[in-house]
Order: C-alpha cells, then sequence, then structure tokens
C-alpha cells in the first residue's frame, strides 16, 4: 500500500516570503541571506523553500523575527520626488537622499518600489512589504508605467512608429505601450508615454536612439497607482487601509484585475500631505 503523502500546513509558507513580508527586505534579499546562512529555523540552518508556520522559531542572526499578523496590513507610502535626490541610503558623494523625507519606522524598514534616477521626478512608492515590491517590480508581471516626458523638438510620425513597435538598445529591445502627443511651446514639446518595464534610464535611452534629448522626465503612474495632483515635491502620503487593500487585491495572480484606474485621484481632498524638512 503506497504511503500518502503528508499535507502542506494550510497556514505555513516559505520562509524567504515570511521574512518579506516581515518588512525585512524584498524577497530577492531575502533569498540572498538565506544563501549565505543567516537564517536559522529552530536552531537549524535554513534553506531556500523552507516551509514554515507561526510556532517556529525564526532568527536572522540573532533577532528574532516574529510571524506577521494576519490581520495587520502592509504600509504603503507615496513620495513625490524631486529631481536631484537618490534612491539609495548610502552615496559616497553625500546626495540628498529620498529616504530623509520618510516617517521613521520601528521593527521593519521602508523599500523603494523602483527606482527614479537622479534628474527624474515623480511618483515613488515605498512599503514595508517585500512581497509587495516584489510582485510590483517582478518583469513578469508587466506592471505599467506612465510617464510625462519633456524633449527638445517633435517626434515625427513615424519615430512614434518606431518607439511603439521596439527599439534596438544595448541590453535589448524596449517598446513603449502607448504615446500622446501632449502639446508645448516653442522647441519643447510634452509626450505622454506607457511602458511596462522598468530598465535603467530605459526611457531617456529610447529617445536617445532617435536622436532626441529628454529634458524633463516626470513618471505619474505605477500600475494603478497615481500620482496625486496635490502632492508637492518633497511631500509623501500613506494610503488607507481600504486603499492598501484594493493595492493587494489588484496585486493577486487572477485573470481579472480592476482595471488601470488611479487610486489616489481623492488624495489631494481628503489628507493633508507630509512634508519633508529640506521642503519646508
Amino acid at each position: 500500500m503506497k504511503s500518502v503523502p503528508k499535507p502542506l500546513d494550510p497556514v505555513s509558507q516559505k520562509l524567504q516570503k515570511m521574512l518579506a513580508q516581515a518588512g525585512l527586505g524584498s524577497r530577492r534579499d531575502m533569498e540572498r541571506w538565506i544563501e549565505e546562512g543567516r537564517v536559522t529555523v529552530n536552531g537549524q540552518v535554513a534553506g531556500i523553500g523552507t516551509r514554515i508556520g507561526p510556532d517556529d522559531l525564526v532568527k536572522v542572526g540573532r533577532r528574532i523575527v516574529r510571524w506577521p499578523a494576519p490581520e495587520k496590513l502592509p504600509r504603503v507610502l507615496l513620495y513625490h520626488k524631486p529631481e536631484g535626490e537618490i534612491v539609495s541610503r548610502d552615496d559616497p558623494e553625500g546626495r540628498a537622499s529620498v529616504f530623509t523625507a520618510l516617517p521613521r519606522l520601528r521593527g521593519a524598514k521602508w523599500l523603494a518600489v523602483g527606482r527614479l534616477d537622479y534628474n527624474t521626478c515623480g511618483l515613488l512608492i515605498f512599503t514595508t512589504s517585500g512581497d509587495i515590491a516584489n510582485r510590483i517590480m517582478h518583469p513578469r508581471f508587466e506592471v505599467e508605467r506612465e510617464y510625462a516626458v519633456r524633449i527638445m523638438g517633435q517626434l515625427a510620425p513615424e519615430q512614434i512608429t518606431r518607439l511603439k513597435a521596439g527599439i534596438k538598445l544595448a541590453d535589448g529591445v524596449a517598446r513603449f505601450e502607448s504615446i500622446s502627443d501632449e502639446g508645448g511651446e516653442g522647441s519643447n514639446r510634452w509626450y505622454r508615454i506607457v511602458l511596462k518595464e522598468g530598465r535603467n534610464r530605459i526611457v531617456r535611452r529610447m529617445f536617445e536612439a532617435l536622436g532626441m534629448t529628454v529634458s524633463r522626465l516626470m513618471r505619474v503612474r505605477f500600475g494603478i497607482i497615481a500620482l496625486p495632483a496635490r502632492l508637492k515635491r518633497g511631500q509623501c502620503i500613506e494610503l488607507t487601509p481600504q486603499e492598501t487593500q484594493r493595492v493587494l487585491e489588484w496585486l493577486q495572480p487572477r485573470p481579472e484585475a480592476p482595471t488601470e484606474a488611479a487610486v489616489r485621484e481623492s488624495a489631494g481632498t481628503r489628507n493633508r500631505p507630509r512634508r519633508s524638512s529640506r521642503a519646508r
């Protein structure tokens, strides 16, 4: 008689996912920690894919990591990044960091969902959940990014066709899902573009491949999350529990998802944004 495999504990989950949900970092970072032997479960060095439950003792070094409370939602923060800040906690050049403008946390840390380069402004999302950060950023989920782009000159119809069909870059072909002319004055022209990936400087490089110079670049939407209209540069605002729950539902791996409408359009009339000390 064949033995019946023991069913998985219905409340168990993979170790790297639990650590990410506890706010220690992204799932990829947690996998690296596990591979380095920094994580133990019940006194034993853990491996990738180890499944744990609420009663297991998990440690990272000497620190005990508690099983995340199921009723506690992760925190999600929207920040209007100005030009002249880096998305890093450490910079050898001593430049201003976006993290100094964020509210302090105890027992967790803010994780940046994607990056914006030093000279790019607009929407940055931060969360305490490595799982949220991973699902929004991972290329296989193809989350839309929308940008307002100002260039020197005007695109010809054939150039717009090339941008939508695909531009060959050093690290592969890239394409815009859509591009619309928003008008402009003088030699400057504004465009709205949408793409589904976040390679380094990809928007600037695509225009540069056509001989066009980007003079201003601003991210205005990331998936269903839009930059609130009244959120000024250097300010941040936290999603409400209801808005956070909607983001979690949108990220669920199922065929149907909410339409990509902005969840933060009402923020400008509801909450007072937090202003960083530099913005005062």
